[in-house]
């Protein structure tokens, strides 16, 4: 199912650049005061976004709950339901990448550091913290810090991303639009979208992808640089620091320049190989019984309580552990999804809706599961068991937590060496891809640009990174990505009844060609039988002794 869409293209050429001039400068302008401002101001900025993020906790958390819920429930019945066949690209599309590449490349730029960074924080933060639990059993407060971890890295978020990559996937390739977050309203806004709509949501999605790459760059890199004083004594200081965005803002540029297929299938294929080797050696020289036991019963107690954590509003304890836990996550995850969503998008061509939701929500879900039960369940384990030495790691530092934790196994120096190959690799995964969306949002949808064109917006991403890390302001920004989540969920909402209506409308018209072209091979057949008919029957009237003779010779 193909259809083509009459689009306007609202690109044009500047000093050598394929770019949408609105988008473009706009987003450059709304950067350069942005960054000025938390800089001039950052005491002021902390302020006021801290009591912006709190308002929007407080007052739109419900809005975030059941929004959330509301992209699971689409994104299953998009797959098991009869649009669960329909091809992205068409019936004949073929994918471009192997199936293990795309997964790679999706859980990537969809996981990051993040992976590494909380699967031990998390679960020890709220056993320390407990949502509900306060004064109850130790073991069973352990089981639901699992649990939230679980729901905060789990089906929700890759819902968010499994959304937008397939709106955009579908419009870019089943009806031929731009590779852009405003093509996703097309069914809605019609060609209102290549107009201020458009251009104000394409900046809204650059802005948030910048920002959001920014910081977590610059958090990412302050990781790398504890973990590289932890393992091998270098000095954690801003010197350091900048030195680390350098290398990384280099790596991502070279990434970048060489596009999709090789710097970024490679850079995702290393994550998981490493990723692979860290958790198997862990399974190996660990607790191997119980790693695998705590996975079943974490997967089970999950579920058994899904529904639960899920709509879960604090709305008769009056507490706020909801607000700056819960729907500080679907703020961020939701902020990350014009990013993520996008650059799925671009790698999912000649996949089916349920390949896709199958592969994208349920997968990497499965995945990360697995992780937090080694890494969390481990913790959780020798917390209950009198060990307190990673409580003491993670109210240090959680960026040095995995670090402390490796010293539990033999071989400790290689687990750490690989841990902060893994945590360079994701982060410089996440800004070259963050890269070639960008690249793509602000080109107007195009596929293929100058190659260029995504170094500017790699080395754009680290800049930004190393003046806020250098004149502070980090912090502000990841407020203010956060809260763009809020009117980001509207939009996402939205963005379903789009999806729904044009894959309908799409369907429908399919169906409807099917059924006539099924109507005139049926004319077809009955008028070959008519005319074969009428024939015989001429034939008969020509030689009528013909037929006596049949006749006698068979009586």
């Amino acid at each position: 199912m193909s259809i083509k869409v009459s689009r306007k293209d609202s690109t044009s050429t500047f000093l050598g650049l394929v770019v949408n001039k609105t988008v473009f400068f706009a987003t450059i302008a709304v950067i350069i005061f942005s960054v000025g401002f938390t800089l001039i101001f950052e005491q002021q900025a902390d302020h006021y976004f801290g009591i912006a993020q709190t308002y929007v906790s407080e007052h739109g958390g419900w809005i975030y709950t059941l929004a959330v819920n509301l992209f699971i429930v689409f994104c299953l019945y998009m797959a098991f339901s009869k649009y669960g066949s329909i091809r992205i690209g068409g019936r004949k599309a073929k994918p471009e990448f192997s199936r293990w590449a795309w997964f790679a490349m999706l859980f990537s730029a969809g996981i990051g550091n993040g992976l590494v960074l909380f699967s031990i924080a998390d679960p020890v933060r709220d056993f320390l913290n407990p949502p509900r639990l306060a004064g109850e059993d130790p073991v069973l407060i352990a089981q639901e810090a699992i649990n939230f971890s679980f729901l905060h890295h789990g089906i929700h978020g890759w819902a968010i991303y499994s959304v937008v990559g397939l709106s955009l996937a579908y419009f870019t390739f089943n009806r031929k639009m731009p590779l852009t977050l405003r093509s996703a309203f097309y069914p809605i806004l019609g060609n209102k979208i290549y107009g201020w709509m458009g251009d104000l949501i394409d900046i809204m999605a650059v802005i948030t992808t910048l920002f959001g790459l920014a910081t977590t760059i610059g958090f990412g890199v302050g990781q790398i640089n504890s973990g590289l004083t932890h393992v091998f004594g270098i000095p954690s200081s801003l010197y350091y620091q900048i030195i680390i965005i350098l290398a990384v803002t280099l790596a991502a540029t070279i990434s970048a320049f060489s596009g999709v297929n090789k710097g970024v299938q490679m850079l995702s294929k290393l994550n998981i190989r490493v990723a692979s080797a860290i958790f198997l050696l862990v399974l190996i020289l660990g607790p191997t019984t119980y790693i695998l036991s705590a996975y079943i019963q974490n997967l089970g107690s999950y579920l058994v309580n899904f529904v639960d954590m899920s709509t879960w509003t604090e709305s008769l304890r009056g507490t706020d552990w909801q607000k700056t836990r819960t729907i500080m996550y679907w703020g961020w995850w939701i902020s990350w999804s014009p990013f993520v969503g996008t650059f799925i998008a671009r790698i999912s061509k000649g996949r089916t809706f349920k390949e896709f939701i199958l592969c994208v929500l349920i997968l990497p879900a499965l995945v990360t599961f697995l992780w937090f039960s080694a890494f969390g369940g481990i913790t959780m384990r020798d917390i209950l068991s009198g060990d307190t030495a990673m409580i003491v790691a993670v109210g240090d530092d959680i960026s040095t937590a995995v670090f402390v934790f490796f010293d539990k196994f033999p071989i400790a120096m290689v687990l750490k060496v690989l841990g902060l190959v893994l945590i360079s690799s994701f982060i410089i995964t996440s800004a070259d891809s963050g890269a070639l969306v960008v690249d793509s949002i602000t080109s107007g949808g195009k596929l293929k640009t100058p190659k260029y064109q995504r170094v500017i917006w790699a080395v754009a991403t680290g800049l930004i990174a190393a003046v806020l890390m250098y004149g502070g302001g980090l912090n502000a920004l990841q407020t203010v990505v956060t809260i763009s989540g809020l009117p980001f969920a509207i939009l996402l909402v939205i963005m379903c009844f789009s999806l729904y209506s044009g894959v309908k409308e799409d369907y429908n018209k399919a169906e409807r060609k099917e059924k006539l072209v099924e109507r005139e091979d049926y004319k077809q057949n009955i008028l070959q039988l008519v005319n074969k008919d009428r024939e015989e029957r001429s034939l008969d009237k020509i030689n009528p002794e013909d037929k006596d003779d049949s006749q006698s010779i068979s009586d």
